[in-house]
């Protein structure tokens, strides 16, 4: 099911946005609803992360390298 929503841009960002789909190929739904995608999931792995971080650090893993130390 699909709903739609109304946004308002200032002139200068939608201008930009315009261009992009423009220069991609695709509508401004698709572009949006990909961006939106993006934002969210990126909002819920720092969440995730910031939840995780103290299990980590107690474990001695304080960096992305001490992680993939710890995988390999």
């Amino acid at each position: 099911m699909r709903e739609n929503i109304s946004i308002s841009l200032p002139q200068d960002l939608k201008n930009e946005l315009d261009r992009f789909i423009q220069a991609e190929g695709v509508s401004r739904s698709d572009l949006v609803r990909e961006a939106l995608r993006e934002y969210l999931f990126t909002r819920k792995f720092r969440a995730l992360r910031r939840q995780l971080m103290p299990y980590a650090e107690a474990q001695g893993i304080f960096t992305d390298e001490d992680v993939f130390r710890e995988i390999s």
